[in-house]
């Protein structure tokens, strides 16, 4: 009974109230649960960044081999000429169809993207060589060719396992640096007097609206076990959502009517995947910074779309009244864009602007879906 949400608790209390006074009537949506989203075994040559390497890592290795079989310098030059014949064009053609594959592979079992990975730059390099030698050596005998054109692919495919391994090394070596991120996070995210104000708020309501604390206390509770969560784990768009407003509903009653708040994720891909965490740090900046501050009333507005084949999220708040009075704004901001770099490398991006007396922060991630085994889904236009 541990792992049960606050809002599974409210919709299994709402509906047993409304069997008592009105008969079997619906339950409330629950939030989704999810298994998690593994990391793929595949790199992302979608990634330009990433792509880049295994371009140079490739080339170099190439250049290496060229100079181990040759005697001299010009020998070296017309054998690397011979190895860039075939390496080139398995190596773009490879990365060119690896990419969507990807995608298409993204929660298979580890042994299919094994095969997926080191078999096609094999069968690239068996059909690039074919071609090749039948135009440089056209009178070499069928079972010469043959060993030729296997003995390559055989090397595109130890080259391409032994590149998926280094990515994946490098990927696990930056988890330690991930981890004192998340410290740094969670440290600038649990802010003192955020819990002492919620629990205030609590106290101040315990004898008007007993209802109205103990859901103060729940979703409280949700916050503090998102908080608790592996930073690894990667998790839908839409309970990343729910968890904002979560913490938007305790700020809403402690604010009253000077917090406003708009959504608008009509066009919202809820499963699309990103690190835990992500977007509520913002959001809190906003009401710290662009309504706290403030002695009236003002609206934070939250539009969450797709460009593309990338996720943006739009959050805008007006402009501090005093701007000097508050600091540790740009401490979250790192914070953010350093997971955001950790996750998603050159394609994760958080930029921020001043216009017409509104901040907004643009948040852009490329679109990863989340592979299912259970899916209840959360109404959000009931947390409008």
């Amino acid at each position: 009974m541990s792992d049960e949400t606050a809002t599974e608790r409210r919709s299994r209390g709402a509906s047993g109230e409304s069997r008592r006074q009105e008969g079997a009537a619906p339950a409330e949506p629950v939030r989704r649960v999810t298994d998690g989203a593994q990391a793929g075994l595949l790199p992302d040559l979608c990634n330009s960044r990433i792509a880049l390497r295994v371009f140079m890592v490739v080339n170099l290795a190439a250049l290496l081999a060229a100079a181990l079989l040759a005697t001299g310098p010009i020998e070296t030059w017309w054998a690397l000429g011979r190895i860039i014949l075939v390496v080139e064009p398995t190596l773009l053609l490879s990365m060119a169809v690896l990419c969507p594959v990807r995608r298409m592979l993204a929660g298979a079992p580890l042994r299919v993207q094994w095969v997926a990975g080191a078999g096609i730059p094999a069968l690239i390099a068996a059909l690039t060589s074919a071609l090749v030698g039948s135009s440089l050596h056209p009178a070499m005998f069928a079972s010469e060719l043959a060993f030729w054109i296997v003995l390559r692919a055989v090397f595109a495919a130890a080259a391409a396992a032994a590149i998926i391994e280094w990515l994946g090394l490098r990927t696990k070596a930056l988890q330690p640096a991930q981890a004192e991120g998340r410290l740094q996070a969670l440290q600038a995210r649990i802010r003192p007097h955020f819990l002492f104000n919620s629990l205030n708020t609590v106290l101040g309501l315990m004898r008007s609206d007993v209802r109205q604390a103990e859901r103060i206390l729940e979703n409280l509770s949700d916050l503090f076990r998102v908080f608790m969560r592996d930073s690894r784990e990667l998790i839908p768009l839409d309970e990343e959502v729910l968890l904002c407003k979560e913490y938007l509903s305790i700020e809403q009653l402690r604010m009253a009517e000077r917090l406003q708040v708009q959504w608008r994720v009509e066009d919202m891909p809820g499963d699309a995947l990103l690190p835990s965490l992500l977007l509520q740090p913002l959001i809190e900046n906003a009401v710290h910074h662009g309504i706290e501050t403030r002695s009236t009333p003002g609206e934070i507005a939250i539009t969450i779309g797709t460009a593309g084949n990338l996720v943006r999220v739009d959050i805008s708040n007006p402009v501090p009244e005093l701007p000097n009075e508050r600091s540790g704004n740009q401490m979250a901001l790192s914070n953010v864009r350093e997971r955001l770099r950790l996750t998603f490398d050159v394609e994760g991006q958080l930029d921020t602007s001043v216009e017409n007396g509104q901040f907004r922060a643009t948040v852009l991630f490329p679109y990863r879906k989340e592979r299912r085994q259970r899916d209840g889904r959360s109404n959000f236009n009931s947390h409008r």
